[in-house]
């Protein structure tokens, strides 16, 4: 087995410290947000947007958890990082599935958006998995020492992430033509809060993600798992909190029809 070099050591030692500090983000964040979550979920009937929820908020701190076990365990202890890597993929893709049922609802509902998003998320999703599990590099550069067992990932990683930033940047897109085309001189509360809030949270979500592919292109392996865990909580976090707010928002849409300005 490869020894580690004294800034390689530094290297991994600043990315395991980056993750536990997402798994702190994940659990603060929680607490403060559960009186939200029973308020607005707790008590609603049961449909497919609160199982989504129920995965994106709940399957994380498994995948965290894991990731955090991985990244304080010594180099030579190797562990399978495939149920990782399964939860993950599970908990961003329900976190991203909240966002597109947040724009399709922006988009008053529309078949064909719905038919155009869920085809690229399955086509993205198979090819995600089929870079992840490739033997062959796609990205030339530095790699992880071959027969180590090290917290670090392939550059391949930052093609998955690229696939995300893609649809993120679909989403992101979408929200904006809707506003500036049909909603320009609206001002309700649900108007509101589906975009002001859906851009804040999904230019969040997308930065992160941007990061990690700049990371997986540029940086040294030892720095390719620094933000893994970040990139699970944010989506998480964030989808849970723009669910809060469409429900709180929801509340008032019988009250508070929508006011065009002339």
């Amino acid at each position: 087995m490869s020894s580690l070099s004294v800034s390689d050591f530094a290297k991994l030692q600043t990315v395991k410290y980056s993750n536990l500090g997402g798994l702190a983000i994940l659990v603060f964040d929680y607490f403060i947000t559960f009186s939200e979550e029973v308020e607005w979920t707790w008590f609603k009937p049961w449909d497919i947007t609160r199982v989504i929820f129920i995965i994106s908020r709940y399957l994380p701190f498994v995948g965290v958890g894991m990731t955090a076990y991985d990244a304080l365990r010594s180099s030579n202890q190797c562990a399978s990082t495939v149920e990782g890597n399964v939860i993950h993929i599970i908990g961003i893709v329900a976190a991203e599935a909240l966002l597109a049922i947040r724009t399709w609802a922006f988009w008053q509902k529309s078949k064909r958006l719905l038919i155009g998003l869920l085809a690229y998320a399955v086509l993205a999703i198979i090819a995600a998995i089929v870079v992840d599990l490739s033997p062959k590099m796609l990205i030339p550069g530095e790699e992880p020492p071959p027969g180590t067992c090290y917290f670090e990932s392939t550059r391949n990683a930052a093609v998955v992430y690229m696939f995300l930033a893609v649809f993120e940047s679909v989403i992101l897109i979408l929200t904006v033509y809707k506003r500036v085309h049909d909603y320009q001189d609206f001002r309700s509360g649900i108007v509101v809060t589906l975009y002001h809030d859906g851009m804040v949270y999904m230019s969040c979500i997308l930065t992160i993600t941007i990061t990690n592919v700049i990371i997986g292109v540029a940086l040294p392996s030892a720095y390719s798992n620094m933000f893994d865990t970040l990139q699970l909580v944010i989506h998480s976090v964030l989808a849970s909190r723009l669910l809060f707010r469409l429900r709180h928002s929801n509340q008032c849409v019988q009250r508070c029809p929508l006011v065009r300005h002339r």
